[in-house]
C-alpha cells in the first residue's frame, strides 16, 4: 500500500522513514471535567496582572482547546511570564513543564537559518551566489507546467537559477504539498516522497514557478540545510550542536531524540470533526536520509526561548555570541522586495487549514522569518518577526519593545481556530501585562 499522510493520520503503521509511527491509538482523552481536575499547573513568580494568561490557559485545558501547552514570555534579561497547563503524557499523566519536550517541525527553519548565516558571516557562503555552486543537484531545476490529457506532468527548465536568497526566502519556487494541489497531484502521480518522510528522493520536486517570481512556502529551508552541511562538512545535526546549542546552553534540542528526552516528549493529538481531541502517537524519523533543515528538530520552550532571546539580544546571550548584531537585524529585514507572503491554501486539511498570519495586512519575509509591517491585532510592534511549526507551535520576536514570545502545543490540524485565538489571548495578556498601570 502506498504510504500517504492521510492513511499515517488514520492509524496506519508507517515505519522510521515516515511521519508517524503507530499501532494503534490509544483511548480517547479524558472528560472535560477530568481534565478540569487533573490539570496542573506551573507557573513562575510574577506580578498579578498575568493572572489572565493563567485563566485563558486553564480554561482551555478545560474545554478541551488544547490538551496541554505551555506558554511563555520573554525579554533579552529573561523569562517574564512562564505557563504550563494540562496533561504532557497521557499515559502517566504527568503535568507540561519547560523542559517537556515538543516536536517543533517549521520553528526549526529558524535556526537553519541562523546556521546559514553564519557561514555568510564567515564569507563562506553568499546570499546572492548561485546555489548550484555548491549543490550540483540545483543546476538544472524544472518548473511544473500543469498535467497533460494523460495525467502526466509536463515540465520545462527554469529561467533563471535558484540563489542562495531564493532557498532562504520562500522564493526558489519549491513548494510543500500541504499547501499546493499541484504538488499533491504530482506525488500521486510520479510516486515522490513527501519532505517529511526524510528520504533524499523528495529533492526531486519540480518548482511551481521560476526563482524569484513570487513566495509561497516549501521545502526551500531543506535546500539551505543542504547547502549548510555541504560548505560546513559536517552534518546538520553535528553543526547545530557545536556552533548554536552548546554555545547557547540548549541542552534539549536536535534531530535524533535520546531515551531520557523520548520520556518527556508531549502528546500529540488530533481534532476531530466533533471538536474534541483525540490523541495519537508522533515522532519524527529517527534513521533519516537526510537531517530535515526545514522542520526536523525536537526541542523544550526553554531551550527555544533561549534561542529567541538570543536573536533579541542582537544575536548573543550571556556572553556567547551565535551571530554579529547586524546579521540579526538584516535576518529581521524585508528581504523579498515588492513580493508578498501569501495566504497558503489548504491543500491537505487533515494537516493543515488555510495560514495567513496577517491576512488585513500585506507582510514581508526576512532570513527566515514572516515579517509584520503594521502593528500586530495582539501587540506585536511593527518589524516584529514570527513564524510557527505543523504541530501548532508558534513564537515571535518584538525588537521594538524587546519581547519575544513562545506557545507550544502539539496537535493537528495546523492554524485550529480555536488553538490560534488562545495564543492571541497569551500574546495581548502578554503585552497588557508588562505595560506599566
Amino acid at each position: 500500500m502506498e504510504i500517504s499522510r492521510r492513511n499515517v493520520l488514520r492509524g496506519t503503521m508507517l515505519g522510521s522513514g515516515g511521519l508517524l509511527a503507530a499501532t494503534a491509538l490509544p483511548a480517547m482523552l479524558p472528560s472535560a471535567s477530568a481534565r478540569a481536575a487533573d490539570a496542573v499547573h506551573r507557573k513562575a513568580t510574577r506580578p498579578a496582572q498575568f493572572a489572565p494568561i493563567d485563566t485563558a490557559l486553564q480554561q482551555a485545558v478545560n474545554d478541551g482547546t488544547v490538551a496541554n501547552v505551555v506558554a511563555v514570555g520573554a525579554t533579552a534579561d529573561g523569562h517574564v511570564y512562564e505557563g504550563a497547563y494540562g496533561i504532557a503524557n497521557d499515559q502517566a499523566a504527568t503535568p507540561p513543564t519547560l523542559d517537556t519536550v515538543f516536536w517543533m517541525l517549521s520553528m526549526t527553519k529558524a535556526i537553519t537559518a541562523t546556521a546559514c548565516m553564519q557561514l555568510v558571516e564567515q564569507g563562506r557562503l553568499h546570499p546572492d551566489q548561485p546555489a548550484a555552486d555548491i549543490l550540483q543537484e540545483l543546476a538544472a531545476p524544472q518548473v511544473l507546467e500543469g498535467f497533460d490529457a494523460a495525467g502526466k506532468p509536463r515540465l520545462r527548465p527554469a529561467k533563471r537559477p535558484i540563489t542562495v536568497r531564493h532557498l532562504l526566502t520562500h522564493t526558489s519556487g519549491y513548494t510543500y504539498s500541504i499547501w499546493s494541489e499541484a504538488l499533491t497531484r504530482y506525488q500521486k502521480v510520479t510516486g515522490l516522497p513527501d519532505i517529511a518522510t526524510c528520504r533524499n528522493a523528495a529533492f526531486a520536486a519540480p518548482l511551481e514557478f521560476d526563482p524569484g517570481e513570487r513566495w509561497q512556502y516549501g521545502i526551500s529551508m531543506d535546500w539551505i540545510g543542504k547547502l549548510v552541511e555541504a560548505v560546513s562538512d559536517q552534518s546538520l545535526e553535528i553543526y547545530f550542536r557545536e556552533n548554536i546549542f552548546q554555545p547557547l546552553g540548549m541542552q534539549n534540542s536536535g534531530f535524533l531524540i535520546g531515551s531520557a528526552q523520548k520520556r518527556r516528549v508531549a502528546a500529540f493529538h488530533i481534532r476531530q470533526a466533533d471538536g474534541s481531541l483525540k490523541p495519537a502517537p508522533f515522532e519524527m524519523p529517527q534513521r533519516p536520509e537526510f537531517f530535515m533543515g526545514g522542520g526536523g528538530t525536537f526541542g523544550t520552550p526553554r531551550d527555544y526561548m533561549t534561542f529567541l532571546r538570543a536573536l533579541l539580544n542582537g544575536g548573543s546571550l550571556n556572553g556567547n555570541r551565535i551571530l554579529r548584531a547586524e546579521t540579526v537585524k538584516t535576518m529581521m529585514t524585508n528581504q523579498i522586495g515588492d513580493l508578498d507572503v501569501r495566504l497558503m491554501p489548504t491543500a491537505q486539511p487533515v494537516y493543515s487549514n488555510s495560514f495567513d498570519q496577517f491576512p488585513a495586512q500585506r507582510h514581508k519575509w526576512g532570513f527566515s522569518f514572516d515579517i509584520n509591517e503594521q502593528q500586530g491585532p495582539n501587540g506585536r510592534s511593527a518589524g516584529s518577526v514570527s513564524w510557527g511549526g505543523l504541530l501548532n507551535t508558534y513564537f515571535w520576536v518584538d525588537p521594538v519593545k524587546q519581547v519575544a514570545g513562545g506557545f507550544f502545543t502539539q496537535s493537528l490540524p495546523f492554524f485550529d481556530e480555536r488553538v490560534v485565538a488562545l495564543y492571541g489571548t497569551f500574546e495581548r495578556g502578554l503585552y497588557r501585562g508588562l505595560t506599566p498601570a
